[in-house]
């Protein structure tokens, strides 16, 4: 099996050492959190480390992974430098691994800083009396017209993938989950699209709509009406697709 490593050049020797010391005993690692993929967080020295190990891709795409597509892993890792590179804020990244056979990518770990935040945008779809939570809201749709602006597509733009930490009287945030973007210049339609994830509540869509339009100069209707029916597109193929897989396990079973 071969090992692949690649560091943050920062990174003295003995650091690298103590992180390939770390992904050799990942599964002795206590705690962890996943379910498709397995993060773990644990020390080294005085930086917390959040390691992520990928889930071993079936058959075909471990072939694929090997010979004509970069790993989760890899992507994570070089999309952090091009965020980073265009002053957009993410975990500082700091290691990837990856293990080949002649033929196939087997298991794969990125490596990051951990960055502990004060929410995340999840948290705003759950408390509508979280305090300041106009501003957050506003604050957040700025910074996702501030990636699109720069050409960054993240396909991932969910609730649980943006880190937002307060910062005095504003806020920073930070995007995590990287394997899956696009540098692209993104038209209209796009941008509002990428907003389809975020929630299911009409009254954040409105808020957001109402941001992205004087952020853009787009009529509201016309960002409202398209970022609802995307939301609501979304979540019908979500829900249909949620019982396929359920009518699937009955028939299994049976």
């Amino acid at each position: 099996m071969k090992e692949i490593k690649v560091f943050n050049r920062k990174l003295n020797s003995d650091f690298k050492a103590g992180i390939t010391e770390l992904i050799h005993n990942f599964d002795a690692i206590e705690g962890g959190s996943g379910k498709r993929n397995f993060i773990k967080i644990t020390q080294l020295g005085q930086v917390t480390l959040n390691i992520k190990a990928f889930k071993i891709p079936h058959l075909l795409n471990q072939l694929v992974y090997r010979f004509f597509r970069k790993s989760k892993a890899q992507r994570s890792f070089e999309y952090a430098y091009k965020l980073m590179n265009l002053n957009i804020g993410t975990p500082e990244p700091l290691a990837y691994y990856e293990y080949k056979s002649k033929f196939f990518l087997k298991r794969s770990f990125y490596v990051s800083e951990q960055l502990n935040c004060d929410l995340t945008y999840r948290e705003l779809t759950t408390n509508f009396d979280y305090p300041d939570y106009d501003t957050i809201l506003r604050a957040f749709t700025r910074f996702t017209y501030s990636l699109h602006e720069k050409g960054i597509h993240f396909l991932d733009h969910s609730p649980g993938n943006t880190l937002i930490k307060k910062n005095g009287n504003s806020y920073d945030f930070y995007l995590v989950d990287l394997n899956r973007m696009l540098f692209e210049e993104m038209d209209f339609e796009t941008r509002i699209k990428n907003f389809a994830k975020l929630t299911i509540h009409k009254s954040m869509v409105e808020i957001m709509s109402d941001e992205y339009a004087k952020c853009s100069d787009e009529d509201f209707n016309r960002v409202f009406d398209l970022m609802w029916n995307e939301t609501e597109y979304f979540q019908d193929k979500f829900h249909r697709k949620k019982r396929l897989k359920k009518k699937l396990k009955f028939w299994k079973k049976g």
